[in-house]
């Protein structure tokens, strides 16, 4: 533990780098204030206040000359010696026959919604086309003064899902071009469908 702590207070004076720079002209030779503060270009009273720290934890000691000038020295060198232990951290190498089933078991559940998904979708189908079948019959029944005939409905069912021009209706029901002609007519003298530009389309309430 007293080693840690010297170890760190050592440190800690040696983190200044013109503490240490004091430290390496002071090997080389004694030296006086003025010396030190003209070498290494810093002001004499930044260079007192180093040496006074670096005295007191007995790195440096003093004496005068002839001429009562005080000349500071090297009364301990310091030498560390710091090495990097390499830090070995176990970290838990994944089984690959782990990972393969982990990615299975993934990818067995993604297609089970992507099953169940599609299953909700064509049940949600089988009711919109159970629904149109209805009212495609309740067009027949209730509507027999309009829709006189099968062709008739066919057309409706067409123009139904989109715009069409007169070509495309016949190719769609299939509807001989005379016949379907005269649908046509019928359908927008009723109002059921009117003609924008070159297409169909159904007109009025039979639009909503």
């Amino acid at each position: 533990m007293n080693d840690a702590l010297e170890v760190a207070r050592l440190l800690d004076i040696l983190g200044n780098r013109n503490r240490r720079r004091i430290i390496e002209l002071l090997r080389q030779k004694p030296c006086f204030v003025t010396e030190i503060s003209e070498t290494l270009m810093l002001s004499p009273k930044a260079v007192i206040d180093h040496l006074q720290m670096m005295e007191r934890e007995a790195i440096l000691s003093c004496e005068m000359d002839e001429r009562r000038r005080k000349y500071y020295y090297l009364a301990n060198d310091i030498l560390i010696d710091i090495s990097l232990k390499e830090l070995r951290i176990a970290v838990p190498v994944p089984d690959p026959e782990a990972i393969k089933n982990d990615q299975l078991k993934k990818s067995v559940a993604m297609l089970a919604r992507m099953i169940q998904a599609h299953d909700q979708i064509l049940a949600s189908l089988e009711q919109v086309n159970h629904d149109i079948e209805s009212k495609i019959n309740d067009l027949a029944q209730i509507h027999k003064d309009i829709f006189e005939s099968d062709g008739e409905i066919s057309v409706v069912i067409a123009l139904s899902h989109q715009p069409l021009t007169l070509a495309e209706l016949e190719q769609a029901t299939e509807l001989p071009s005379s016949r379907l002609a005269e649908i046509i007519k019928q359908f927008e003298r009723k109002g059921i469908a009117k003609k924008e530009k070159d297409r169909y389309l159904l007109g009025g309430v039979y639009a909503e």
